[in-house]
C-alpha cells in the first residue's frame, strides 16, 4: 500500500512538472511569435497559429490513408500502389467483386482479348533483345521490365544494394543513374547500365569534363553492360540534376568528385553538345572508348531535332546511331525537381512515344535502334499499353521504390524519408533491411512478367513483346474507344508536319 502511495506521489510531481514545462513553453512562444515578423499567422494569433502548419503537414498523411478514394490520389493512387505492394510481398493479385477503375475515363487501355487465347502450353518466353550487335561487347537481354536510373545519393546505401541484389534474382537490369558508381551497385553483381549525366559525375575529370581513362576503368567492369548519355529526365526536363547539401555525404562526394555537404547541381546540358551533330560525335566516342552499346535519354518537347539527328544518322551511316533511346515521359521524376518543371515542361509518354516510332519507322532505324521507356509505369495495364505502341523494353524507378517499401510520403528530397528509401540518416536506414528487400524487388519484377505474360495470352500471343497497337483500343469518351493504331498514324502525321516545318 505504502508502495503504491509513493508511485502515485512520483506521477504526480512529474505531471506537475510537465505542466509547469508545457506553461513555461507556452510562454515563450507566446512572446516569441509576438515579436517575430516573418509569419502573419503566429504574430496575429500566437501559439495557437503554430497549429496551422503541424496541421497542414499532417494533412498529406491524412489525406493519403483516410479521405483520398482508391483512384484519385497523385502521382500514385491507392490502388496502384496496393498492386505494387502485393506483387513485390508474394501475395494474391486477384480481387473481389469487380474494378474499381472508370473503364470511361479517357486515355484508359482497353485489350482485345482473342476468341482463343494462347494456351500455358505454348507459352514462350520473351524475345532475346540484343544491343549493339555491331559492338565489340553487344548485350542480350529478355527482360521486359527493368530499373530505371536513381542515382547513390538521391537513394540510400541499402536501397542501392537492395535493387542490384533483385536485379540480379529476377535477371533484369539496373540503371545507375548520373551520380557515378558505387560499391553498393557492384553487390548484387547485376547487369548495370552506367548513366553518363551533365556533370560527368564518376568520369570526370578536375574540370568537370569526361575523362576516357575513367570511362574505360568503368567499362572493364564485367557487370557493366551499357552506357547511357542522359540528355534530359522526366522530372524536370531542361535542368541537370539536383543532391541537396544535406544528402552529400563524404561517400557520395568521392565517388562524383565534389565537395562535400554542398549541393550537387548539374549542368542543364553537355558541354560538348551544342547542336546535333555533336550528339552523335559524343555517342560515337563513348562506343569507342567503352566497346558497349551506347544510347541516349532525354523526354521528348519539340521533335524536329530528332528529324536532324535521323537524317544525320542516314548521313553518315546507321553505325553511327544511338544503339538505343531512352524515352522519359513529362511526368516521370523521383528525386528533386522545381515544380514548375515537375508540372508543366515535357511530353508524356502517351503522347510522345508514338511520335519516336513513327519517327524511327519513317527513317528506316526501327530495328536498328531500340526503345527503353519510363514515367510511371508501374501496373501491367501501363507496360503493355507501352510494348504495344512499340517499346522494346520499360523502365520503372518510382514502381521498384514501392517494392522497397515507398510509402509516398513526398519527402525524397528532405533526407527525412521514414522508410529509409531516399535517405541517409542511418537511424531511418535501419528498417530497411536490403536481403528482404532485394526478395522484393525479384518478386515484383516476376509478378509483373507473369501479368504482362497473362494479357498477352488473352491477346491471343505467345509473349508480350508480340502485342501491337492493334491489340488495344483507347477510351476517348463514355462509351466509345477508338483503336490504338489510330493515335500511332496520328502520331506519324504529327512527325510529318514537323519535318516540313524543319525544312
Amino acid at each position: 500500500m505504502g508502495w503504491g502511495l509513493w508511485m502515485l506521489e512520483i506521477l504526480g510531481d512529474l505531471l506537475a512538472v510537465a505542466i509547469l514545462g508545457l506553461l513555461l513553453w507556452v510562454l515563450v512562444a507566446f512572446v516569441v511569435d509576438r515579436t517575430q515578423t516573418r509569419h502573419t499567422i503566429r504574430r496575429n494569433y500566437p501559439v495557437i497559429g503554430r497549429f496551422r502548419y503541424w496541421f497542414e503537414h499532417l494533412g498529406v498523411f491524412f489525406r493519403q490513408y483516410f479521405f483520398s478514394l482508391d483512384r484519385e490520389e497523385m502521382p500514385f493512387n491507392r490502388a496502384d500502389r496496393s498492386w505494387v505492394y502485393r506483387a513485390a510481398k508474394n501475395e494474391t493479385l486477384n480481387v473481389a467483386f469487380g474494378s474499381t477503375r472508370d473503364i470511361d475515363k479517357p486515355g484508359t487501355p482497353i485489350f482485345l482479348n482473342a476468341l482463343i487465347p494462347i494456351s500455358h502450353e505454348a507459352h514462350e518466353p520473351p524475345a532475346l533483345l540484343t544491343f549493339g550487335p555491331d559492338c565489340p561487347n553487344p548485350y542480350s537481354t529478355r527482360s521486359l521490365f527493368n530499373i530505371s536510373a536513381m542515382s547513390f545519393g538521391a537513394l540510400s546505401a541499402p536501397a542501392v544494394e537492395a535493387l542490384s541484389k533483385g536485379a540480379a534474382r529476377a535477371g533484369c537490369w539496373l540503371n545507375t543513374g548520373e551520380g557515378g558508381l558505387s560499391p553498393h551497385h557492384l553487390s548484387g553483381h547485376c547487369d548495370l547500365i552506367f548513366q553518363i549525366g551533365t556533370a560527368k559525375y564518376g568520369v570526370r575529370n578536375a574540370a568537370g569534363e569526361l575523362d576516357d581513362s575513367k570511362l574505360a576503368d568503368i567499362a572493364a567492369l564485367t557487370e557493366v553492360k551499357m552506357f547511357e548519355i542522359k540528355l534530359s529526365q522526366g522530372a524536370k526536363p531542361g535542368k541537370g540534376g539536383i543532391l541537396p547539401a544535406e544528402k552529400v555525404t563524404q561517400e557520395i562526394a568521392a565517388i562524383r568528385g565534389i565537395p562535400v555537404a554542398e549541393a550537387s547541381i548539374s549542368p542543364n546540358g553537355h558541354t560538348e553538345v551544342k547542336q546535333v551533330s555533336d550528339l552523335l560525335d559524343l555517342v560515337a566516342r563513348v562506343r569507342r572508348v567503352t566497346g558497349k552499346p551506347t544510347g541516349i535519354k532525354f523526354v521528348l518537347g519539340d521533335a524536329r531535332w530528332l528529324d536532324e539527328l535521323f537524317l544525320l544518322i542516314g548521313e553518315r551511316g546507321h553505325p553511327s546511331a544511338p544503339d538505343f533511346i531512352t524515352l522519359d515521359s513529362g511526368d516521370g521524376g523521383s528525386g528533386a525537381a522545381p515544380q514548375p518543371l515537375m508540372d508543366t515542361t515535357g511530353l508524356p509518354i502517351k503522347e510522345s512515344l508514338p511520335q519516336l516510332v513513327a519517327l524511327l519507322q519513317k527513317y528506316g532505324l526501327r530495328e536498328r535502334i531500340k526503345v527503353v521507356v519510363a514515367g510511371k509505369l508501374i501496373t501491367p495495364s501501363a507496360v503493355a499499353t507501352a510494348l504495344c505502341v512499340g517499346a522494346d523494353a520499360i523502365n520503372s524507378a518510382r514502381g521498384f521504390m514501392f517494392a522497397l517499401g515507398c510509402i509516398q510520403a513526398m519527402q525524397c528530397n528532405k533526407n527525412t524519408c521514414p522508410t529509409g528509401v531516399t535517405t541517409h540518416d542511418k537511424r531511418l536506414q535501419r528498417g530497411l533491411v536490403p536481403a528482404e528487400k532485394a526478395l522484393r524487388v525479384a518478386q515484383y519484377h516476376q509478378q509483373m512478367t507473369d501479368s504482362l505474360n497473362m494479357i498477352a495470352h488473352a491477346c491471343g500471343v505467345a509473349e508480350p513483346r508480340q502485342m501491337t497497337p492493334a491489340h488495344v483500343r483507347l477510351v476517348t469518351r463514355p462509351g466509345h474507344s477508338l483503336p490504338l493504331l489510330d493515335y500511332v498514324q496520328a502520331a506519324a502525321a504529327r512527325s510529318e508536319e514537323g519535318a516540313r516545318e524543319s525544312l
